[in-house]
């Protein structure tokens, strides 16, 4: 059974260090492991068959943990629909994930432009109000994560992707959010969602995401 619990937390590392992963991804692999662990942690010490019953809450833990970090409470949906009216007609994609988080899909053509990260006029309505969501919620934690199409090296699109996540961060703390609810990420074009064989799935592969999780306390 400690075998088992070792396997699966090393799994569960190795999994949501995977470059390749989406910020959604990476959350519901680390919920999802740290449950399995703790569900067989109480499947070999209840009843018989500590093996058995170690591999059977492994799993049950494991789909349960895939969700029981982050709470989806009355005030993330409410957070949702406010978020849903003010980007209405805008482009944005409001959406929650997997995981229980607040997912806002900011496309290039409100966010930046091709090749810089500085906020466009458009853009900043939508943070105005993001920033006010945030203030009724002080529990939450926000992650910005940025994206590029693939013109360009690595080298520039890297740092790019940051740079965009960086700003719209450094927008929001101007509107009163505090620096400490913030990660930022930059993933460069290594996470498409359209081809980048057309100018039309580039510009979707531009973009900012934004993430809301309230946690369990």
């Amino acid at each position: 059974m400690r075998k088992l619990i070792i396997s699966i937390f090393a799994a569960t590392l190795a999994l949501t260090g995977c470059a390749n992963m989406s910020e959604t991804q990476r959350g519901t692999a680390t919920g999802a492991g740290i449950g399995a662990g703790l569900g067989a942690i109480l499947g070999a010490t209840t009843g018989d068959g500590g093996g058995g019953r170690a591999a059977t809450g492994a799993a049950l833990g494991g789909i349960a943990g895939a969700v029981a970090g982050n709470v989806w409470s009355t005030r993330m949906e409410k957070q949702k629909q406010d978020m849903e009216q003010a980007t209405q007609g805008t482009g944005v994609q409001v959406s929650q994930t997997a995981d229980n988080r607040l997912k806002l899909d900011i496309p290039s053509d409100i966010s930046f432009d091709t090749g810089r990260s500085d906020i466009k006029s458009n853009f900043r309505p939508i943070l105005d109000k993001f920033a006010a969501s945030l203030a009724d919620n002080p529990a939450t934690m926000v992650t910005i994560v940025g994206h590029t199409d693939n013109t360009g090296s690595d080298a520039i699109n890297d740092p790019l992707s940051v740079e965009r996540a960086t700003r719209t961060r450094d927008y929001l703390t101007t509107r009163g959010v505090a620096p400490a609810r913030f990660t930022i990420n930059g993933r460069g074009s290594h996470e498409p969602v359209a081809s980048n064989d057309t100018s039309a799935g580039r510009a979707q592969n531009r973009r900012v995401e934004i993430y809301v999780a309230e946690t369990k306390r």
